[in-house]
């Protein structure tokens, strides 16, 4: 045991003997001079603390609960009882360790982190939902919005806030009789941990699968040589991202596209089958108790789209647009199939060779090589062009920070400023590559919300992208695939919106706002990289510092609508699979349902049915019937960059009127307003069909 270890410990045994209070990392009345210091040590670095600032934090948070009943309804304000509700919910101490532990569980490189980090998340959720279900003090804020908040002078922004809290209190069942209250409680927490559970296993699903050399033939060579080796010249192959996309793009060998397959399809199975049906039940139970038709119809009423029908009629009108483009493109692919691709006996493409196939018809087609044009690329050359490109739209200023002792010694740290102003406005922390039991995915977590603070001063925000991007390899530097850029200003478009999004009410800040529009701004900023000027500011090849040449870029632009209906169909899919399992009904088969539904809607891909890829479908747990979002918010996204386009896609001005009617508003409006603002019209799918080819 190291000093440091002892320190700890003789800390936490004086705190626990005598009670202390343990002190906030970054106190409210100092967030707006965050140093890079307050920033790593906010992070909890011991399992033992994790444990310890949970319990003092709830402990806090309830006497914040406390001196919000205290209060008298006579001398109610906004101050002393909603703002301090706002605050308990998104800038108290237990607020803001809850979402670092989220950032812990997912990206911790220790086991005994993630697992403190994951009990630890489960007592707070728990406390949350005891201190949000109090119907206490839920009369103490109707008590004010129905009294004195009548003649208090507000601003169309906390008048909004008393409004959607009200309906958050009613729809959260407070309206209820006792008992039935008591038993929605202990269903949102029953719900709490399996989903907690749900998203673990997936993280912490390692398997792998052994192959031979000759089995990996069409693999570059730098690519095999980083594979760890198995037994008798075998190596073993990861479904990590970098790894399993390139091997179902590459690899020449049927047999080795099928078993990576079923290897990433069975993710988090079959443990995750029996949580998903769990997940499924309660969820239909809670919708019962709250006097919803289901658990769709109670996520959605709150959506733009307002209904699990009116979902549905968009995602079929959209799946049958789509389906004669994609018809055309399975067409096109069978023209000339490569060898040892088989359709099966009613026509259609195995699953495994979908990629493969496609990948070959670029090469064929279009001259498009996705190996080749990674080398233009390199991670560093490229963020740095994608920094310059928010410089200029956003009209900010990015520097790179040292910063030691967070979780993994990769994590990097980009400070953000207003370029006017020279404001510091938040941390951005980058935690780019895998590496064992870490979150597989490309994600956005917010740490501090963007607010001002008592004095109308801009609190600095902090925010988390987390990504899986391929590695170097021999003598490569680190290469981004087209789509790895793509996901890259995908999650930087969360990013901004988190930390351009500053709002007085915490509630409202960032990317709190509703789930079917929360993609917008990330989706749209990905259409950055289908146009040429952008392509040649952040392409310069790893080798000659070139940009990215005419012809190549003409070869990429011509592709863009050689895959669309397949896009559609498949996001449609995914979208009513996760509706279905969230409409009426407790005990569903969660199996069969995906094999109707992608049966259903992908016409001309095999299921394949010893998979179980729901069991992976991390969306399931933080989305549930919300997936149908990213098609949806995809349609204004484009109608947003088609505006913004006509302007110039590095110009501060049309920039600057995005983020004062979008995303600079957080949720503190309702989506269809700040669409309205920005455009000055209704918006409309008119550009979302050209784009899409359909």
């Amino acid at each position: 045991m190291n000093k440091q270890d002892l320190y700890v410990i003789i800390f936490i045994a004086i705190a626990i003997g005598y009670g202390l209070f343990i002190a906030s990392a970054i106190p409210q009345e100092i967030q707006n001079v965050i140093t890079i210091g307050d920033l790593v040590r906010l992070f909890p670095n011991k399992p033992a603390l994790v444990e310890q600032y949970a319990k003092s934090y709830i402990r806090t948070a309830k006497k914040q609960i406390k001196k919000i009943l205290d209060v008298d309804d006579a001398e109610r304000t906004f101050a002393n009882t909603a703002k301090a509700l706002d605050n308990l919910e998104r800038l108290s101490d237990l607020a803001i360790l809850s979402q670092l532990l989220e950032v812990l569980e997912l990206l911790s490189p220790v086991k005994a982190m993630r697992d403190a980090a994951h009990d630890a998340s489960i007592k707070i959720s728990q406390a949350f939902i005891d201190m949000f279900s109090d119907k206490k003090l839920y009369h103490a804020f109707k008590a004010y919005v129905e009294g004195n908040a009548q003649n208090e002078e507000l601003h169309a922004e906390q008048r909004y806030f008393l409004e959607q809290t009200m309906i958050g209190f009613k729809r959260g069942g407070l309206e209820l009789e006792d008992e039935m209250l008591e038993r929605v409680k202990e269903v949102k927490k029953e719900l709490a941990s399996l989903t907690l559970d749900f998203d673990k296993h997936i993280a912490e699903d390692n398997r792998t699968v052994e192959l031979t050399k000759e089995e990996l033939d069409g693999l570059p060579d730098d690519f095999i040589a980083v594979l760890k080796q198995g037994s008798q010249g075998t190596y073993i192959v990861g479904v990590d991202y970098p790894t399993y996309f390139p091997v179902m793009q590459q690899a020449t060998n049927s047999e080795t596209r099928k078993k990576m397959y079923h290897a990433f399809n069975n993710r988090g199975y079959p443990a995750n089958e029996e949580l998903l049906k769990k997940i499924i039940a309660k969820r239909d139970e809670l919708a019962q108790l709250l006097g919803y038709q289901s658990f769709a119809h109670y996520e959605l009423e709150e959506q733009m789209v307002k209904s699990p029908a009116r979902a549905v009629e968009f995602l079929n009108d959209l799946i049958k647009r789509a389906d004669a483009k994609e018809a055309q493109e399975f067409q096109a692919l069978l023209k000339d199939l490569p060898e040892g691709v088989i359709l099966t006996e009613d026509g259609k493409m195995q699953p495994w060779d979908f990629a493969f196939v496609q990948d070959r018809f670029k090469k064929r087609n279009y001259d498009i090589d996705e190996e080749k044009i990674s080398e233009y690329f390199p991670v560093e050359e490229t963020i740095k062009g994608l920094l310059s490109i928010y410089e200029s739209f956003l009209s900010l200023r990015f520097e790179e920070a040292q910063i030691y002792g967070l979780w993994a010694n990769d994590v990097r740290c980009l400070k953000v400023f207003e370029k006017d102003s020279g404001q510091l406005i938040g941390y951005l922390l980058l935690d780019l590559y895998p590496r064992p039991n870490k979150y597989s995915h490309a994600a956005h977590a917010t740490v501090l919300a963007a607010t001002y603070d008592k004095d109308n001063r801009p609190n600095v925000a902090i925010s988390v992208i987390m990504a899986n991007f391929p590695k170097g390899r021999g003598n490569k530097p680190p290469l981004f695939k087209r789509d790895d850029v793509k996901t890259f200003f995908h999650e930087f478009g969360h990013a901004m919106h988190a930390l351009l999004g500053r709002t007085h009410i915490a509630s409202f800040a960032g990317t709190a706002v509703k789930r079917d529009f929360v993609e917008l701004p990330s989706q749209m900023l990905e259409e950055w990289m289908w146009d040429r000027d952008i392509l040649k500011l952040v392409s310069s090849h790893y080798q000659t510092g070139q940009e990215m040449p005419d012809d190549l870029i003409d070869r990429i632009l011509a592709m863009k609508h050689i895959a669309t209906g397949a896009f559609v169909q498949r996001q449609g899919a995914l979208s009513l699979l996760a509706l279905d399992y969230f409409l009426e009904g407790a005990d569903k088969d969660v199996k069969q349902i995906a094999q109707d539904v992608q049966s259903r809607v992908i016409r001309h891909i095999a299921y394949a049915p010893d998979t179980n890829f729901y069991a992976s479908f991390g969306h399931l747990s933080g989305y549930g019937s919300k997936y149908y979002g990213y098609l949806w918010s995809r349609v204004f996204a484009l109608d947003l960059f088609y505006e913004i386009k006509k302007h110039g896609l590095l110009d501060p001005v049309i920039g600057k009127r995005y983020i004062n009617t979008v995303i600079g508003r957080g949720g503190s409006a309702d989506p269809d307003n700040l669409l309205r603002d920005f455009l000055g019209r209704e918006p409309n799918s008119d550009a979302f069909f050209k784009d899409m080819g359909l």
